[in-house]
């Protein structure tokens, strides 16, 4: 072939190549939506596993039940629709449960589903609350921050640890507040949060 020609010919290739690239790259990104709707479903064995999973959760204690948790959270989005099935368990260490595997996917999606998912004044003040604010505060929904503070006064050790625990985790300082620490200095450090969150939002705690 002449040289001429082997030169045109490269050049035919290379300009095809490039219009196939161009017209690949013009091609709208998939919408990709956070709703329910969208969720990954899981396979016909995974969702058996999840409900057997799901119908042994409530009987679970202790380390059994954390790792339970953990196992539902390494599932990721297919197990989202089980675990919102779970928020509305009446029993309150079970929802709660659903509400700590959500919170550790780290799924920012999530914010707008739970804040939607039913929610009755009879669940506020209780330590379902707690929970659902450390899950949403984990996830980036700021709002649930005074929930958090006031838990920082409840009278139990295990519950002011996951509050001032999950306010670290979210804002990066403990304003020297111990959850072991006197109940005279924890409560000086407890109105240094209130504080801090008045600066913060320019609103008083709800």
């Amino acid at each position: 072939m002449p040289i001429a020609l082997r030169s045109f010919a490269r050049f035919l290739a290379t300009a095809c190549a490039a219009l196939l690239c161009a017209c690949a790259s013009s091609k709208p990104a998939p919408v990709v939506s956070s709703g329910p709707s969208s969720w990954l479903k899981p396979s016909p064995l995974l969702r058996q596993q999840l409900e057997d999973e799901a119908a042994r959760l409530p009987w679970t204690r202790g380390l059994e039940r954390v790792e339970l948790i953990r196992w539902f959270a390494s599932i990721g989005e297919p197990a989202y629709a089980k675990l919102f099935e779970l928020l509305e368990d009446p029993r309150q260490d079970v929802a709660a449960a659903a509400y700590a595997a959500l919170g550790i996917t780290g799924d920012k999606r999530l914010v707008t589903p739970l804040l939607e998912a039913p929610w009755g004044d009879a669940q506020k003040g209780t330590d379902l609350e707690l929970e659902r604010a450390r899950t949403l505060v984990r996830l980036g929904a700021w709002q649930e921050i005074p929930t958090l503070i006031r838990g920082l006064g409840d009278e139990r050790l295990y519950t002011r640890a996951l509050c001032i625990d999950a306010l670290a985790e979210a804002t990066g300082q403990t304003l020297d507040y111990e959850a072991r620490g006197s109940e005279s200095a924890r409560e000086i450090a407890r109105e240094r949060w209130e504080r801090w969150w008045l600066k913060y939002s320019g609103d008083p705690l709800r």
